[in-house]
């Protein structure tokens, strides 16, 4: 097949959170499987010269947006056996953030009418466009409007795949002006949503297909709490929605060959873990002890993490001869939170209220178990990079953490982590004290749960065959 991935970032170019380790990893996994990948985004001014300098210009074209005629330049780039192309408008994209610009809505309308336009430009007859959230929830629906006068859309099929149900895309209905659609498709039962355009409502509406990130929160989403207020939309469209489970890159998360920890290790041979767990005690200023159970967080502090449970219990957890260790930045009620404990428990707990790659590293490395405790978790990747490095999850049973997590059973001796079910302070606290018995009482139960989490196959290997199942499927 011939797939053009469409997504508003991906690894290694630019990156601001999940979408683009997706966007980086799922189109080589699927060029592995001998398909004709090809991925789209926008050429943002803040990707590094080390990559910009090594783009060919191939074309460029023009994309009507309102009563404007805008340039649209393509650059090329072959890596990893995937061809990448940049889509240039320096107005719109030589930005200092991706997101968050007072005309947000205006360039990602013109992205994504752009990237609808591309294969046709190209003269590429592409079989599948993929569309990632709400910076191209429009492709869709352009698509649709032009396979009515194109013969070269006929056959194209569409898929949106929902990273986060949060973010949606929502502007004030002046915007529709600047898509050029006919006024049909500002409806009630198309992009108009309330009082507003709604980019990912719009792509829900005119895929093929929708999908989530874990087959869990495809399920969940059909319900109030989790759809956003986008229940009614999610229902309407239920037939089409999907959940595949997101995988991580086994070769950049891999504890035999990281160079940012202490000591190497494997599942093999454990012996780095201890070093790891020292230097990070170290590290954080923590009484340096191998009979303590660790646990740590690498998290945005935000309510959606769990936080305001963690909140609850955690003077009463911080009794137990235990240590914590938190890594992230987010609400300040939350930064301060962590910062109250680590001064009230110094020998216990430590806050660094900042975010650094090298030491969520030393930190999945060096930590006993890993706790999300996340009130909504579309996939979540932090709990699969823990498992990968020997650190055992502890989660709450929500989206991605409930499918990619098995819980613990001590009479047959499974399972790869720690879970509850409700949004409960002292559900958690009883999962907590659970694994620290486990840790403390049952060193053999413990260490085959370390094992199990790293001889899950948690790669885009497994992930991106069920990708391709669904494009299959479009037929």
């Amino acid at each position: 097949m011939n797939i053009l991935y469409v997504a508003a970032e991906a690894t290694p170019f630019i990156k601001t959170g999940g979408l683009a380790d997706v966007a980086g990893s799922l189109p080589q996994a699927l060029a592995k499987l001998g398909q004709d990948v090809r991925v789209c985004l926008p050429l943002h001014g803040k990707i590094p010269g080390k990559y910009t300098r090594d783009l060919i210009k191939i074309t460029d074209f023009y994309v009507d947006i309102g009563w404007k005629h805008e340039y649209c330049g393509v650059y090329e780039l072959v890596t990893e056996g995937v061809t990448f192309y940049f889509l240039d408008n320096k107005y719109y994209f030589n930005r200092p953030s991706l997101y968050g610009q007072f005309d947000d809505g205006e360039r990602y309308i013109f992205f994504a009418k752009a990237a609808a336009r591309l294969p046709r430009v190209l003269d590429w007859p592409v079989d599948v466009i993929h569309a990632n959230d709400w910076h191209s929830g429009l492709v869709p629906v352009f698509v649709n409007d032009y396979r009515t006068g194109d013969a070269f859309y006929k056959d194209v099929k569409t898929v949106l795949t929902i990273h986060n149900l949060k973010y949606q895309g929502q502007f004030a209905m002046d915007l529709f002006y600047w898509t050029n659609l006919n006024g049909f498709y500002a409806s009630d039962y198309d992009l108009k949503f309330y009082d507003t355009i709604n980019f990912l409502k719009g792509g829900i509406v005119h895929s093929t297909k929708v999908n989530t990130v874990s087959p869990t929160y495809a399920e969940e989403i059909h319900y109030p709490f989790f759809s956003e207020g986008m229940e009614n939309v999610i229902n309407a469209y239920a037939f089409k929605i999907s959940g595949i489970l997101n995988g991580i890159d086994t070769d950049k998360w891999n504890p035999e060959r990281d160079p940012h920890i202490a000591a190497n290790y494997s599942i093999s041979n454990l012996e780095g873990k201890k070093t790891c767990k020292k230097a990070l005690q170290e590290l954080c200023g923590l009484p340096v002890r191998s009979d303590v159970p660790l646990f740590a967080m690498v998290s945005r502090l935000t309510a959606m993490k769990g936080l305001d449970l963690v909140r609850y219990i955690m003077d009463e957890f911080l009794q137990e001869d235990v240590q914590f260790v938190v890594l992230g930045t987010g609400d300040e009620t939350y930064e301060e939170m962590f910062r109250y404990f680590a001064h009230k428990y110094p020998e216990k707990c430590a806050a660094h209220i900042y975010y650094s790659d090298k030491e969520a590293n030393q930190i999945y490395a060096g930590a006993d178990l890993f706790l999300m405790p996340s009130v909504s978790e579309p996939c979540g990747l932090s709990q699969m990079i823990a498992m990968r490095y020997g650190t055992v999850p502890l989660v709450r049973e929500a989206g991605g953490l409930m499918d990619s997590v098995d819980a613990y059973n001590k009479y047959e001796k499974t399972g790869e982590g720690f879970r509850f079910a409700h949004v409960n302070a002292h559900e958690l606290l009883y999962a907590m004290r659970s694994a620290v018995e486990v840790y403390v009482n049952q060193p053999d139960d413990f260490r085959l749960l370390m094992k199990n989490g790293m001889k899950k196959d948690l790669s885009w290997k497994a992930s991106s065959k069920e990708y391709l199942k669904l494009y299959e499927s479009l037929w």
